[in-house]
């Protein structure tokens, strides 16, 4: 059975919203809903094609795959993995022409962290209070030690509870964003906000329970910055006319592999604008940078 080379593009939802956008020269865009979002569709398709009436007859087969649900559990990179992980020597996850390459995935971890206690009218309020809990708990929380330079971080940015001024709510909830390069970390982290729940309850009465939300995998995988597959991009990118910035800090379909341990890059760039608006263009130079590119790297790569 032949190893293969994935490529992947992920199929996004068209969500319009009424909007003006700038405009932009026929020549140079093409302009409509969904156009954007669908570049790196019309990129890959153009690539296949052109390898097809090349004759390149690859070492490797070469898969080309669009998958949905990213921003939802990346179910679909899930299944497409699975389906390929004992056979694929590597999977490029295209985002756009290679302005940008990632090679490393931080690891996500979204958490919604729900309390719960007495509700009451005002007159009959005071604590305990499910919003004094909160309070404390997201206080505590972003108390703990981040390091932003190694992009280990803890986030609270939404909180919810309660509906009219003079009622204490029963119930509420605030979020938690936890990331880093170290996946251990972001367990030692998750330790951590469970201690000061724990304590907060015992404070407060007021009980948490932790939710999760979406479980983002990611990882490091040793080398990779010197591999053949990432120094390939970056040549290929220098190529057409490029100046690459090359990461470790991944945050897409390409963080399933990468956490499985799968040699993996991202290749991204602007695509164009006005994403989900009702002048939402591609950018026409751009998706052709995107197809040379995969043509390239699939007869580089996909040759060895």
């Amino acid at each position: 059975m032949r190893s293969v080379l994935c490529f992947v593009m992920t199929c996004a939802a068209l969500t319009a919203r009424p909007a003006l956008a700038q405009p932009r020269p026929l020549q140079a865009a093409l302009v409509g809903p969904g156009t954007n979002t669908s570049s790196t569709t019309a990129a890959m398709l153009a690539a296949a094609r052109a390898l097809v009436a090349a004759g390149i007859m690859p070492e490797h087969d070469l898969i080309f795959a669009a998958v949905a649900q990213e921003e939802t559990g990346m179910l679909g990179m899930k299944q497409l993995y699975e389906t390929y992980k004992t056979r694929a020597i590597a999977f490029v996850d295209v985002l756009g022409d290679g302005h940008t390459i990632s090679y490393g995935a931080l690891t996500i971890h979204w958490w919604k962290a729900v309390g719960s206690g007495p509700a009451g009218h005002s007159l009959n309020g005071g604590v305990p209070n499910v919003n004094q809990g909160i309070g404390r708990a997201v206080d505590r929380i972003l108390q703990l030690p981040q390091r932003p330079d190694e992009r280990t971080v803890i986030n609270v940015a939404m909180l919810q509870s309660g509906a009219v001024f003079n009622h204490k709510p029963e119930s509420g909830w605030f979020s938690i964003d936890i990331r880093s390069l170290d996946p251990a970390k972001v367990g030692a982290i998750e330790t951590d906000v469970r201690k000061i729940l724990a304590v907060v309850t015992m404070e407060t009465t007021i009980a948490f329970a932790l939710e999760p939300v979406q479980m983002t995998p990611g990882g490091q995988i040793p080398g990779a910055r010197q591999s053949s597959l990432v120094t390939a991009s970056e040549a290929i990118a220098r190529h057409l006319g490029l100046a690459p910035a090359l990461n470790d800090t991944g945050s897409s379909n390409m963080n399933v592999a990468i956490a499985g341990g799968t040699p993996t890059i991202g290749i991204g760039g602007e695509r164009g604008g006005a994403r989900a608006e009702a002048g939402e263009f591609a950018d026409i130079a751009a998706m052709i940078r995107a197809a040379k590119h995969i043509v390239l790297l699939a007869a580089t790569n996909g040759m060895q």
